[in-house]
Formats: C-alpha cells, structure tokens, sequence
C-alpha cells in the first residue's frame, strides 16, 4: 500500500462524475434525454434500461419522445415509465410514446432539492472515504519506514487539500443543481 495522489484524484473525480450523472436524472420541468435513463422496461423476459428497447430525444423544452422499436413492447415501455416515480404520463401514439413534461410545483422543487441535497452529501461522504484511504496509507508508509514523520505531515496536508478542492466541488455542483430546479 503505497500513497498515490493521481490515484486519489482519479477517485475523486469518480465521486464527482457519480454525483453528476445522478443529478441529471433529477427533473427539473425541462426535457432532458437523461430523465429516462433510470427506467427500466420488462422485455424479452428481463428487464432493461428504456434506451435499449427504443430511442429517447427531446421534442421541445417540454416533450420527451420515445420511439419503441418492437412495436410488441410499447406497453411495456409505457407501464414502465408510469411506473418509474418520475410523475410522467405518456401518451402512446402508434410505435412512439410522447411524454409530456410537467411544470414543477413549488412543493416538488422543494423535494428535489432535499434529494439533490442527499446525493450531494453521499458524494461527501465518498470523498472523505477516499481521504481515509489516503490517509491510512500515509501512515503505514511512516510507520514502515518509508517515509520521514516530516515527509508524512506535508503529504497528510496535501491530502487535505485535495479533500478540501473536491468537496468545494460538490458543493458548487449541488448550487448549480438547486439553482436549476428552483428556476420557475
């Protein structure tokens, strides 16, 4: 176990990149292909993501369409994104669905903000862990000889550092979010 702050950087950003892709599927009453990515479609005796049974793009600011490409999963495609949580209703027009996006009420806003605020802070989280494992490593280094105790202070202080950059990241992502979804 050796200390290696590209390795820990590279983990980091995971941790942020994470925290991205999970903000994008939170809707913000603008059409986004990213709002379906979480649904799930029964097909072919398994369930599926929705991009794999059909092709989602965005009509307008307000209209997601989906274009089923096996005509005998259309329903299935349509419980599933009734089902999702996601508060869309689609509207079946032959081998396409087209789904409507709702304005957000104030009430939701406030709900989607808490949930950002929960994805925000497991991204915290991650981060800290990562520092852990720096951290750790650090010591054994020192206590193995590896390293000088003055040689491990500078480096725990540089790890800090990092941790600091990369939850200021979070934090400045999660702003963004919440800015987007307050936005009537």
């Amino acid at each position: 176990m050796s200390y290696d702050k590209k390795d820990l950087e590279r983990r980091m950003d995971g941790a942020i990149s994470s925290l991205q892709s999970e903000l994008q599927g939170l809707r913000t009453g603008r059409a986004s292909v990213n709002l379906l990515e979480t649904v799930q479609v029964k097909a072919y005796g398994s369930t599926m993501p929705i991009n794999q049974v059909g092709s989602v793009s965005v009509m307008d600011a307000r209209m997601l369409a989906v274009n089923i490409w096996d005509k005998t999963l259309v329903g299935a495609a349509d419980k599933a994104i009734r089902e999702s949580g996601l508060g869309l209703n689609p509207v079946v027009d032959g081998q396409n669905l087209r789904i409507p996006i709702p304005a957000l009420n104030e009430e939701r806003r406030i709900e989607l903000t808490k949930v950002a605020g929960k994805y925000a802070e497991a991204a915290r989280v991650a981060v800290r862990n990562i520092r852990r494992d720096g951290m750790d490593s650090l010591k054994k280094m020192e206590k193995d000889g590896e390293i000088s105790e003055d040689e491990q202070r500078g480096l725990v202080d540089e790890v800090q550092k990092l941790t600091d950059v990369y939850v200021k990241k979070v934090d400045e992502t999660l702003k963004a979010k919440e800015a987007e979804i307050m936005q009537v």
